[in-house]
């Protein structure tokens, strides 16, 4: 009996030890959240630029075809739980690639709006969308990293330029003006704003469940061929 006692309390403190160490990790791990969460969309991120590079165009091609979410509604704000299910799909399908030199943002194009998508680049707001016509839209998240995804928008100038590719040509677009506006005027996204301009629309903080979209628009100055040189605007160098 004595020796049953003994085997059932050691059994007891080897519970009881998982207990308080599961206790102990999931007390880190709450602490660490937001921590973890930057780490694992900065590193995903840049893990997508390097992959988006290493596209052909037949990729690019077959990844247009995808098919894609373009509902607003869905878009969710950045949190553990979203960025680990982004880094558990590994399906991304880039389209392409941006960059604004001026602020270092480096980030592979995705095709719509997806949770996935908007973990790691740039998500087309619009079905159909062609680079260097009518209003190219791209959403981007704005989170607490100032150098991760949209945020450095907050701090991008009028006159900078702003290059996307679809590795067949490389567009160059000037910013021509900047505003914060309600997320509700959606019309800055629609073609009718004007031919061969892009528009980048991010949070205008990093505020949870933030009210105002910080829009930023350009116009197309210059179409130039892919090339090894031209290519180089998005090297993040």
């Amino acid at each position: 009996m004595a020796k049953k006692s003994k085997k059932r309390r050691r059994w007891v403190d080897v519970v009881w030890g998982i207990v308080i160490v599961l206790g102990f990790a999931l007390s880190l791990a709450l602490i660490f959240n937001e921590q973890i969460k930057l780490f694992m969309v900065d590193q995903m991120s840049q893990s997508s630029v390097r992959s988006a590079k290493t596209l052909k165009t037949s990729d690019i091609d077959r990844n247009k075809k995808a098919k894609a979410s373009y509902n607003f509604a869905k878009v969710e704000a950045l949190d553990l739980s979203n960025v680990s299910k982004a880094a558990l799909a590994r399906n991304l399908k880039p389209i392409g690639l941006i960059s604004v030199p001026s602020v270092r943002i480096y980030l592979p194009i995705l095709k719509g709006l997806s949770g996935n998508n908007l973990a790691v680049g740039a998500g087309t707001m619009k079905p159909n969308q062609e680079m260097g016509k009518r209003n190219y839209a791209l959403a981007g998240h704005h989170i607490h990293k100032q150098t991760t995804l949209f945020s450095p928008l907050e701090n991008v100038k009028t006159g900078a330029n702003i290059y996307i590719t679809d590795k067949k040509k490389v567009y160059t677009y000037k910013i021509s003006f900047q505003k914060v506006v309600d997320k509700s005027q959606v019309q800055y996204i629609d073609d009718d704003q004007g031919d061969k301009i892009i528009t980048l629309v991010t949070c205008s903080s990093n505020q949870i469940l933030q009210p105002e979209r910080h829009i930023v628009r350009g116009s197309l100055t210059s179409v130039q061929k892919a090339t090894t040189k031209t290519l180089r605007v998005f090297d993040g160098k």
